[in-house]
């Protein structure tokens, strides 16, 4: 195996497992410390290393329009998207939140549709739809997942912050934004750090703070989450990015909510039934199908096809 293909499966590697583990992590964090603080500090910290390290290689100094689509990013991807899924899972096992973020790439293509001049979706990404939230309705529907029912008003906010997730992915396609990836994403996670700690004063959780109170165990999540959840693991998909195709890439979308399931239940022993593994069979399936629809490959043997059922039919009109 050559050095280079030796690096990139350590780098896959460490975005599978490590960002599959954040949800683990979030929920270790959170049994000690307070939603919002803990989520603001992992941002603010991380942020700043970001933001330093790209000013450091030489990336110009941000705007105030940088900084203010900066903020909008961080309050939609951050705030509203990690900031529920920290909240959830206060109600909410890790491994189902990470079953029901997964759904996010399903919100785009919807968003991306009804927006003007938007993209219809394919066939295949249709099919991904209708699967993907057919998965949803299995996970939380009436019936018992493991010994209780799913926390609905923790669905409900997982869900609410895939939808912010995915308006915050479309909003920074057309962002103006530094090209610098490291000062970007530094700017995005101080933006948003600030916003989940001010969130996070205004709903007094600073006078639940006792640092004498706060466990070894959350300490280690938190550190876990700033080190290697955000900057390694940011770090390491970045150099995905410049090394193999964005298809290849996006694979991170479904092997995550596996990961996360499995550390659930060999961790902090979380339940796995037949429901919660066929409702994960879905919604990863839909991914994957959503994925593949989207790349050059599967349009082309797409178009193929078309051809070749035109011809078809053409042959036979003319027989």
């Amino acid at each position: 195996m050559s050095r280079h293909k030796a690096r990139l499966l350590v780098a896959f590697a460490a975005v599978y497992v490590i960002w599959g583990s954040t949800y683990l992590a979030i929920r270790w964090a959170i049994e000690t410390m307070p939603t919002f603080l803990m989520a603001g500090a992992r941002f603010l910290v991380a942020g700043t290393v970001l933001y330093v390290w790209g000013r450091w290689r030489g990336a110009p100094k941000p705007t105030l329009a940088n900084w203010r689509d900066a903020a909008i990013i961080g309050g939609l991807l951050l705030l509203g998207g990690n900031g529920g899924v920290v909240w959830a899972e206060q109600y909410v096992a890790s491994g189902l939140a990470a079953l029901l973020v997964a759904t996010e790439p399903l919100w785009v293509i919807l968003l991306d549709w009804a927006r003007p001049g938007g993209t219809r979706p394919t066939g295949g990404e249709i099919l991904g739809l209708v699967l993907g939230f057919g998965g949803v309705v299995l996970l939380i529907g009436p019936t018992n997942v493991g010994q209780a029912q799913v926390h609905p008003v923790g669905a409900l906010v997982l869900i609410g912050a895939t939808l912010s997730w995915a308006v915050g992915s479309l909003y920074s396609r057309g962002a103006k934004l530094p090209r610098a990836p490291f000062l970007t994403t530094g700017m995005n996670m101080l933006a948003g750090g600030a916003l989940l700690t001010l969130v996070g004063t205004m709903s007094g959780q600073w006078g639940g703070v006792e640092v004498a109170a706060i466990s070894l165990k959350s300490w280690l999540a938190l550190l876990y989450l700033i080190v290697f959840g955000a900057i390694v693991g940011f770090t390491a998909y970045l150099w995905i990015l410049r090394e193999a195709t964005l298809a290849t890439a996006s694979t991170y979308a479904y092997v995550n909510p596996v990961i996360a399931v499995f550390l659930g239940w060999a961790l902090a022993g979380e339940a796995i039934t037949p429901r919660i593994v066929a409702a994960a069979a879905v919604i990863v399936g839909s991914v994957v199908i959503i994925t593949l629809a989207r790349t050059p490959a599967f349009r082309t043997a797409r178009s193929m096809v078309r051809r070749a059922a035109t011809w078809t039919v053409t042959r036979r009109q003319a027989a």
